[in-house]
């Protein structure tokens, strides 16, 4: 059956070989993770001179370090003079500069030649224009957002706009103050399914009833199967008898002190495309970051924030923490379980979505015209 013999409530997927077929997923790492704004680093982890962190994005190590003026940088991870890996570790501390353990070649930590063997013998060469090859950086709820492209799109046209489509007014994230919040957990999660599948379940509650227990106690909406991000500006309302955003829904900690009546008591969930979730409480955030490294592996990174006083007072976060960490657990073992079948010839045309994964299908077009784009890198 084709799409246009679907019956009016049910919307035709992407084909299995979407998440399966390494040409289409090198089509994303250009034309999706390369070209677009990535969220690469919690800009806290970077919090001295010296200091650097080296993530994937898309086909190309990147290297994101703190400047002796205070200023984070990113790089391409690639020594200008015969392409060596320059670090290798995922994250550590130089004091002044960074050396290529190959010949030596030494960049200061703005990216600049600053010393090679015998390079005094070599007047010609232009230290500015042999520097580490510089990628745009933007620093934004906390996190260095870096951009591959030659020239980047608009943030706010992409990375702001997706935040303010789910809210209905971007002004709506600045009351949770996110950029002052301080880490209290971060678990790294190695999840065997292509990237898609953790972006489509997260954007759609048809599930929560089934594999979601301890979450619909708190949210008891999400039994009826419809995602808050169903809804422009919706929070999905506690459970009456909830006290707070935890496991066994029991009082939580300090509200952040922004958080409007209107937002009290509510979670609201944002997609930020390529690759971020930003999930808002009114006493933490909780903010994903997915490294998609394979077809069939992504690397997601969850952190949960909160106010830099309940963090520094040591208070008891486990009932917060654990609430998400088996909402996660659950998801992505979803996620892995239709990862299986994504390669078999049931799947080859695809599937279904009912009418409350619909939106799922507007991210299902956004993918199809980015890879289907004439040029890599160009702004849409």
């Amino acid at each position: 059956m084709t799409a246009t013999e679907l019956p009016a409530s049910l919307m035709a997927t992407l084909p299995g070989q979407h998440y399966t077929d390494p040409a289409i997923f090198a089509l994303e790492q250009s034309r999706i993770f390369e070209s677009m704004w990535f969220c690469a680093v919690r800009c806290d982890d970077l919090d001295k001179p010296g200091a650097f962190q080296t993530v994937q994005i898309g086909r190309e190590s990147v290297l994101v370090a703190r400047d002796r003026g205070g200023r984070l940088n990113a790089f391409l991870n690639v020594c200008r003079h015969r392409g060596a890996r320059l670090c290798i570790e995922e994250q550590g501390e130089v004091k002044r500069s960074l050396q290529c353990p190959y010949h030596a070649w030494t960049y200061g930590l703005d990216g600049k030649l600053i010393a090679a063997p015998n390079l005094q013998g070599m007047p010609d060469v232009d230290r500015s224009e042999y520097g580490l090859h510089r990628l745009h950086l933007r620093e934004w709820l906390g996190y260095a957002w870096v951009c591959l492209a030659d020239e980047p799109p608009s943030f706010e046209d992409t990375v702001i706009a997706d935040v303010s489509a789910r809210l209905g007014d971007e002004g709506e994230i600045d009351a949770y103050d996110v950029a002052s919040l301080k880490l209290g957990k971060r678990i790294r999660y190695d999840v065997k399914a292509n990237w898609k599948q953790i972006i489509e379940n997260f954007m759609e509650c048809y599930h929560c009833a089934t594999i979601h227990p301890e979450l619909t106690e708190v949210l008891p909406e999400f039994a009826d199967g419809f995602a808050a991000q169903y809804y422009v500006g919706h929070g999905a309302e506690f459970g009456s008898d909830v006290q707070g955003f935890t496991v066994d829904g029991s009082e939580g900690v300090q509200r952040i002190p922004g958080v409007g009546e209107h937002q009290d008591r509510r979670y609201y969930a944002i997609t930020v495309r390529p690759q971020v979730f930003v999930n808002l409480v009114p006493d933490h955030v909780i903010l994903h970051r997915m490294f998609p490294l394979t077809p069939e592996r992504t690397l997601v990174d969850c952190d949960w924030l909160y106010l830099p006083e309940v963090v520094e007072s040591g208070q008891d976060l486990s009932r917060s923490v654990e609430l998400f960490h088996r909402v996660n657990q659950q998801d992505f073992d979803a996620c892995e379980r239709c990862q299986l079948a994504m390669g078999s010839r049931s799947y080859a045309n695809g599937g279904v979505l009912v009418p409350s994964e619909h939106h799922i299908g507007a991210f299902h077009e956004w993918v199809r015209e980015r890879i289907e784009s004439t040029s890599d890198g160009a702004a849409r």
